[in-house]
């Protein structure tokens, strides 16, 4: 039987400790006789954290591989000393009902939270809280997006709503499904310092933010999602731990000073102890699936997960999830974060890759934004205007093993084959882009808004994933600053005078402080602006491209060795013709966007000889208008007012 609280916990002869089962594996061998490893963590029972049994009893697991004795301190500081169990584990199943809050005791020091904590309702320097873990029913009809099928929003919780919780993400729901989105991606929303965070200083991996709702408010907001037909993919941190209230460390090899992050000590994927490092996040990943109900991973900044095993963590990560998914009966994806133009990221492990679904594309970011504004400092620098963001639209990955002089070495490599292009996620803009890059503004507040309607055609018309920033789709004005709530003054003061040193020396001047309440008010959207005139023109321009994507094998059907681009760098314009599979029947069609602030006049050599029906236009010809004539065997003339784009189908 269970072990009650204020009862001393009974050492026994015989192989396991009172209420807990021994040995459950994470390694299942299969029938050729080799080990698939924790692929198959989704048929073994979970080993980190608390899970209720609905009776009012709990079981406790915790990794602590350095301890002699680890103590339950729970409720009424009753303490309970847990058994020890295989690979460094104590476990005990004791009287705690759901609501109970506790913390553990290592060889007398502490107590600690757990580091595996579903709830920390006091913010992450209080007790955990024994949250339910049951499996999130399914949702009737909810099958998921494949990754062609998504145009992402990355939303940040915090600075989405005035409310700032997932219930204020709900009461948008019907706003992002009717701008065409079909994915919600969520800013990082494991427990963080105060209520004020990006999410990148996260603590406890497996807490939500209990500012924004906690674990039940997302999973909410997942079932209210799934009801608008919306998956719901969660950005997470792997590759470090927040610098304030993070207890990992004090249980086990969590962490490593082997190799160094930009923000401290790296996760141990590799090391003594890493089999176990490598579970917890890798539960992590499967209990959101199966208990809060998200749809998929953004991996934080793979790059900085230095691992040099044979099976990168990465790859055992994406089997793990992707194995869950199947289980559950619904797509799920993985899509790594990486500048590294490193197609082994979307490889298949059976051809040597790592198995994720895709990867952000920063390469089309920079290509793009040097076509739109000419801007050359930093990174910048590699990038050609309008020739690189072409060579963007046809093979994804533009740097790809040539010299970066901001690198001042070959950067990146060429895939051995074509990349589809469901594996490259683009967009114009993201909150990295935003907030580091000087004092978080948007391209709708650098440049007349007018310039929106080139960058929604370049994203939203791509032979790739697109992804954009909240508020882009109707042109939000507000900053997107990068902003904390640390409660130590020291630590505080150090990020300032980073964000000084980082922001201040490309910009020139001293950046909002992180840490004034201000700085983060200023980020709030205003949904006022899609109803006011030019933001309401723009979402429906954003609806009638994602309308033609829809309705035009050509545009849907994501295969950029199907696509021919012409630019002319002297006038700012760029021809995209993207044409379908045979098999489909569709028809080309062209994008011409104008990049500058003038009009212009183009005759685009890969139109020779063809008819233009308009299917799209701003400061072009419009659905409706005659189409557009060849001149004998030359191209048509396509006039265009500034940032003029024509999408079009083409009759050849």
């Amino acid at each position: 039987m269970p072990v009650g609280l204020g009862s001393p916990a009974r050492p026994r002869a015989t192989a396991g400790p009172l209420g807990v089962r021994r040995g459950t594996p994470g390694y299942v061998s299969r029938a050729d006789g080799r080990a698939e490893g924790r692929v198959n963590e989704s048929r073994a029972r979970f080993r980190h954290g608390a899970f209720p049994r609905g009776d009012g009893w709990t079981r406790f697991s915790v990794w602590a591989p350095r301890a002699e004795q680890v103590e339950l301190v729970a409720g009424d500081q009753a303490v309970v000393a847990l058994e020890p169990a295989p690979d460094g584990y104590f476990e005990a199943t004791v009287e705690a009902p759901v609501g109970t809050r506790y913390r553990y005791r290592l060889d007398g020091r502490g107590p600690f939270a757990d580091p595996a904590s579903r709830g920390q309702p006091d913010g992450v320097h209080g007790p955990s809280e024994v949250v339910p873990t049951t499996p999130a029913g399914p949702d009737p009809g909810w099958y998921g997006v494949p990754l062609a099928a998504q145009v992402v929003c990355e939303v940040h919780v915090g600075t989405f709503s005035a409310a700032g919780t997932f219930d204020g993400v709900v009461d948008h729901l019907d706003d992002l499904a009717g701008a065409g989105y079909t994915v919600v991606e969520l800013m990082p929303v494991a427990a963080f310092p105060g209520s004020r965070n990006w999410g990148y200083d996260g603590a406890f991996p497996f807490a939500v933010q209990q500012s924004y709702g906690g674990r039940a408010g997302l999973a909410r907001l997942c079932r209210a999602a799934h009801r608008r037909g919306l998956a719901v993919v969660l950005d997470v941190v792997y590759n470090h731990l927040g610098p304030e209230g993070s207890v990992l460390e004090e249980y086990g090899p969590y962490l490593t000073d082997r190799y160094r992050t930009p923000w401290g000590k790296a996760v141990n994927v590799d090391g003594a102890g890493s089999d176990e490092v490598r579970r917890f996040f890798v539960e992590h990943a499967l209990s959101s699936l199966r208990e809060l109900g998200v749809d998929g991973f953004r991996l934080d900044a793979v790059h900085e997960i230095t691992d040099m095993t044979a099976s990168p963590f990465v790859g055992e990560l994406a089997a793990a999830v992707h194995a869950e998914g199947r289980r559950l009966g619904r797509v799920v994806s993985v899509v790594a974060e990486s500048p590294a133009d490193d197609p082994r990221l979307v490889t298949p492990p059976a051809a040597g890759g790592l198995g994720c679904d895709g990867v952000w594309n920063d390469d089309f970011h920079h290509a793009l934004r040097v076509s739109l504004t000419g801007q050359r400092d930093r990174y910048f620098g590699d990038y050609r205007p309008l020739e690189d963001l072409a060579l963007a639209c046809t093979h994804g990955f533009v740097v790809a093993g040539r010299w970066a002089p901001s690198r001042r070495r070959r950067h990146g490599a060429r895939p051995t084959r074509a990349l589809g292009g469901e594996h490259l996620v683009v967009f114009a803009q993201n909150h990295d882009q935003i907030g580091n890059g000087g004092f978080g503004r948007r391209l709708a507040d650098e440049l007349p808004l007018a310039a929106q309607y080139p960058v929604s055609a370049a994203v939203l018309c791509s032979g790739y994933v697109p992804l954009r920033f909240m508020g882009e789709e109707y042109g939000e004005t507000a900053p997107f600053h990068f902003f904390t709530d640390h409660g130590d003054p020291a630590l505080a003061e150090t990020v300032r005078t980073g964000r000084r040193q980082e922001i201040g020396d490309h910009a020139g001047t001293e950046p909002p402080d992180p840490q004034d309440p201000a700085t983060f008010a200023a980020c709030r959207l205003d949904w006022s602006l899609p109803e006011k005139g030019p933001h309401a023109a723009l979402l429906a321009w954003q609806r009638a491209l994602l309308d033609v994507r829809r309705k035009e094998p050509a545009l849907g059907s994501l295969e950029p060795e199907r696509t021919e681009t012409w630019a002319d760098p002297t006038v700012g314009v760029l021809v995209v013709v993207r044409r379908a599979d045979p098999y489909l029947a569709g028809r080309p069609v062209v994008i011409v966007a104008l990049f500058r602030d003038v009009a212009a006049e183009v005759r685009p050599p890969p139109l020779a000889g063809c008819r233009l029906e308009p299917l799209a236009g701003h400061h072009a010809p419009v659905p409706g208008s005659e189409a557009l004539e060849p001149e004998g065997n030359g191209p048509p003339l396509i006039a265009l007012g500034p940032y003029g784009v024509l999408v079009a189908a083409v009759d050849q």
